[in-house]
């Protein structure tokens, strides 16, 4: 199977219902627009919906970090790009942005996925899949640790880009970050329960 590097979706309209009271594109859209991208992508490494209804194992998204670039708006079409950055037996690490027709980058999303079988639903291996398609979904890159890591096949492989240019994923602080307006720590540290927050002066 011959894909391209990057894959681009079709062309996609940014459409009423998702315009929010600011006129633009509402954030939650974007989300929609990439998952449709991925769609695109998953189906043709033979992981998407078809592999889903056959295989009841499918791939869920564990967690995404979105920049928002520039507005859209209603009318203005799109399509998404979509890279498949690393990958392991159970992981998948992509990276995609959001263009429309003219050229210029709308935003841009990486993406942890999880491969997951869905009658626990639990995290899986790729496993059989993986020997029934000639490793679609990995293939030997490398032995870069103990245990000989593997990475993509060769439909996969053409979504990497060039070694050195991986998009760096943002470092976690290390003690929650509170806001100095609401005083409200972000997930970093989750809340002990019953704990109530409030307004906190400026120091």
């Amino acid at each position: 199977m011959t894909m391209p590097a990057p894959f681009v979706s079709s062309v996609m309209d940014v459409q009423n219902d998702w315009i929010d009271y600011n006129g633009h594109l509402n954030m939650a859209y974007y989300h929609v627009l990439f998952d449709r991208g991925s769609d695109q992508a998953f189906d043709l490494l033979g992981i998407g919906a078809a592999y889903a209804r056959a295989r009841r194992m499918t791939i869920y998204a564990a967690e995404s970090h979105v920049r928002y670039l520039r507005e859209l708006h209603l009318g203005d079409r799109v399509s998404v790009s979509f890279q498949l950055i690393d990958c392991d037996a159970k992981r998948l690490r992509t990276f995609q942005e959001i263009r429309h027709v003219d050229g210029w980058v709308a935003a841009s999303c990486e993406t942890l996925s999880l491969h997951v079988d869905m009658a626990g639903p639990k995290v899986a291996p790729f496993g059989r899949h993986r020997r029934e398609h000639g490793g679609d979904v990995r293939r030997a890159r490398g032995s870069r640790d103990a245990g000989g890591r593997r990475a993509l096949d060769r439909a996969a492989a053409k979504l990497i880009p060039p070694r050195g240019r991986c998009v760096s994923r943002p470092q976690r602080p290390a003690e929650p970050f509170v806001s100095r307006i609401v005083g409200v720590p972000t997930l970093a540290k989750p809340a002990e329960p019953g704990t109530i927050y409030g307004p906190q002066e400026s120091k």
